[in-house]
């Protein structure tokens, strides 16, 4: 699936959450020349809607530091925090909520889409970061199936360990399975499976 580039936000859903008339006047405006679709969400309402959107456009500055409203707005989609206010403990409580983004105010009718692209930008970087942890996590569990299965290979052949190694990836190769899913059979039963040891 081709991923959307972070440029192109034309079609692409923002939730404006703002209380300052004159600021979601300017938002609005520059969201709709640039072709996306709104919604609008008061900062003061329990909890953010159950909507698919593809960024947040937030004012940092209206929801209070100590409120359960501020965790309930992380991890729903990318965020362009709004802030006026530098206060050391209105900055940690920006951090904590992790904006890919941020715009200081007063607003302008300048900078909201370059806010944009590296938010989706940022987004994506964190999605490829999270498979890529995913990924190499999976492989340091493979990695220890795979020495326990030559250990028990090494022990039940009478095999050094790089041919029990040899043995394993031959075998696997010949039965179009990974050393992985071998290993992790090899370990389960306590030897080389049945099926392996056919030449």
């Amino acid at each position: 699936m081709t991923r959307p580039s972070p440029f192109s936000v034309r079609g692409r859903r923002a939730l404006m959450v703002m209380r300052d008339e004159r600021e979601i006047s300017i938002v609005r405006r520059q969201l709709n020349r640039l072709g996306m679709t709104i919604s609008e969400h008061d900062p003061n309402e329990a909890s953010p809607p159950d909507e698919a959107v593809d960024v947040i456009v937030l004012d940092a500055d209206t929801i209070p530091i100590k409120s359960d409203l501020a965790a309930a707005w992380k991890t729903r989609a990318p965020i362009v925090a709004l802030i006026g206010t530098e206060t050391p403990s209105r900055l940690k409580w920006l951090l904590d909520l992790q904006p890919a983004s941020f715009l200081v105010k007063p607003l302008r009718s300048a900078g909201l889409y370059t806010a944009l692209v590296v938010a989706f930008d940022s987004a994506q970087r964190r999605i490829d970061d999270a498979a890529r942890i995913e990924r190499l996590e999976d492989r340091i569990r493979s990695r220890r199936v795979v020495f326990a299965a030559v250990l028990q290979t090494m022990r039940g052949h009478g095999l050094s360990e790089a041919d029990a190694f040899t043995l394993i990836r031959q075998t696997a190769m010949r039965h179009r399975t990974t050393v992985e899913q071998l290993s992790a059979e090899i370990v389960a039963i306590g030897g080389m499976p049945n099926r392996t040891r056919t030449a």
